[in-house]
């Protein structure tokens, strides 16, 4: 028998416990409500700043979601990747990784995306379609890829290239489509700027979880793109038919000329022609700082940096200013009232010069972040200047062939600037590669400027900044 008091006292205790259990199930409750409410009010905040000034009307706040989606797939993707060859061989000082990693990424430029953007100007009445197709061909890939992740087959460099081929394929999709869902109450400056901040928010949103995803094994962050492909093909099918339209459009040609000239236009505006060719060097410039800062940061730490933990910090900081900086350009963008785009590539130009000569002559952890942020902040702000120089010069029917061709070259420069990265950090010359860069920019900023095409002009009229993304 229990006594009687002993058994006030233990319901008292059960008393208790459930009235605690119950209020911290309360809480739970509440909080999971909480969190609920402020998700769905930011989705619906999300939602209407896609929509705004007649690009739900248009369509165009669809293919914004669409961006978003994939930039998280492409970061969970990125980060499964990466994490496997890249920064195991950034870590233990291996460059033959990083330059399969570069080599992969390679060859859709140099290879294959130099022909997409010519299929889809011959068969872009199902453009829709071929957007799709790159999701749900990276869907497949990507669960390929979760098998093959760990095992060392052969099969996992096949797979991972496609699936770099299909991301690419999309960058020049979607920057063909762009024009054909263009509103009137906003400019192609301000549609793309608004993709590309799309781009930024699905990322962000995107890398913790695909992080926590690689935590689990790598082959989770492949199984979690998956996933964010297979929502982005049901997307992608669901975008406006307009899409598909072809209606008054037409191609124009970029082509390169031979060793150590620019490319050039036939039926190319001399103003778009310079500005592409600006903006290869910030864009090479960002491929090489990354790769380079990358090795030289983890073999050769700055002063009080040493440890290994440190040193992930240090090349975190160095590199990740370079992803501050161009959030911080849309910003920039948004603020300044003029924008004057064959003043802004050339400044472009001459600012990455300066700022790789300061971290160059003053080596330091301040010079080095100040490099990142100027490198990342001058590409997109020159990027923003050639969209306009499109947007102003190029005929409305040839819009989607020149931003989708534009944006192939782009890409090129930022992957050779990668490979030019990993050469040069080698301890025996990493002294010379900040110097060796500052020459190169200067030299191509020499030729650019001696070879902009055409009779002196008037400048183009100032792009209203506040156009961009805000």
């Amino acid at each position: 028998m229990v006594p009687a008091d002993a058994a006030g006292q233990t319901r008292t205790v059960g008393q208790s416990v459930g009235t605690g259990a119950l209020a911290t199930a309360r809480g739970l409750r509440g909080f999971a409500r909480g969190t609920g409410r402020f998700g769905r009010a930011t989705f619906r905040r999300a939602r209407r700043a896609a929509g705004a000034q007649g690009a739900e009307r248009s369509g165009l706040n669809r293919l914004i979601e669409l961006a978003a989606c994939n930039a998280a797939g492409d970061s969970a993707f990125a980060i499964a990747l990466a994490g496997t060859i890249f920064f195991a061989g950034a870590t233990s000082g291996e460059r033959g990784p990083v330059l399969l990693f570069l080599g992969l990424t390679m060859v859709p430029f140099a290879i294959v995306a130099p022909l997409i953007g010519p299929f889809l100007d011959r068969f872009s009445h199902g453009r829709r379609w071929a957007i799709g197709g790159t999701f749900a061909l990276r869907a497949f890939l990507c669960w390929v890829l979760a098998g093959t992740l760990t095992s060392g087959s052969p099969w996992f460099y096949v797979a991972a290239l496609g699936v770099l081929v299909s991301s690419k394929a999309y960058g020049v999709a979607k920057a063909a489509a762009v024009p054909r869902l263009l509103p009137p109450e906003i400019t192609l400056v301000k549609a793309n700027g608004r993709v590309s901040l799309a781009g930024v928010v699905g990322a962000a949103v995107s890398a913790p979880l695909a992080g926590f995803s690689y935590w689990l094994g790598p082959e989770w962050a492949c199984r979690y793109a998956f996933l964010v492909f297979v929502l982005g093909t049901v997307a992608a099918i669901l975008l406006p038919a307009k899409v598909d339209s072809t209606a008054g459009e037409d191609s124009i040609e970029i082509r390169r000329g031979g060793p150590g000239r620019a490319p050039q236009g036939s039926g190319v505006p001399p103003k778009v022609a310079f500005a592409l060719r600006a903006n290869c060097g910030p864009r090479l410039l960002s491929g090489f700082m990354v790769m380079f800062m990358t090795f030289v940061l983890a073999s050769e730490p700055l002063e009080g940096w040493e440890s290994t933990t440190r040193a992930t910090i240090l090349v975190g900081l160095v590199v990740g200013a370079a992803g501050l900086g161009n959030t911080l350009g849309i910003l920039v963008a948004s603020l300044a009232r003029k924008i004057n785009p064959a003043v802004m590539v050339v400044v472009a130009l001459f600012a990455d010069i300066a700022a790789v000569l300061f971290a160059a002559v003053a080596y330091s952890l301040v010079p080095l972040v100040v490099l990142g942020l100027t490198a990342g902040l001058m590409q997109y702000l020159a990027k923003v200047s050639l969209d306009s120089t499109i947007q102003t010069d190029v005929p409305v029917r040839a819009h989607s062939s020149a931003f989708a061709k534009g944006d192939t070259t782009l890409q090129l420069a930022w992957v050779i600037g990668g490979f030019l990265g990993v050469v040069l950090s080698y301890p025996a010359v990493n002294a010379f590669g900040l110097p060796f860069v500052a020459v190169l920019l200067g030299a191509w900023t020499f030729v650019v400027l001696a070879n902009r095409s055409g009779k002196p002009k008037p400048p183009a009229p100032p792009v209203d900044s506040s156009l961009v993304a805000r």
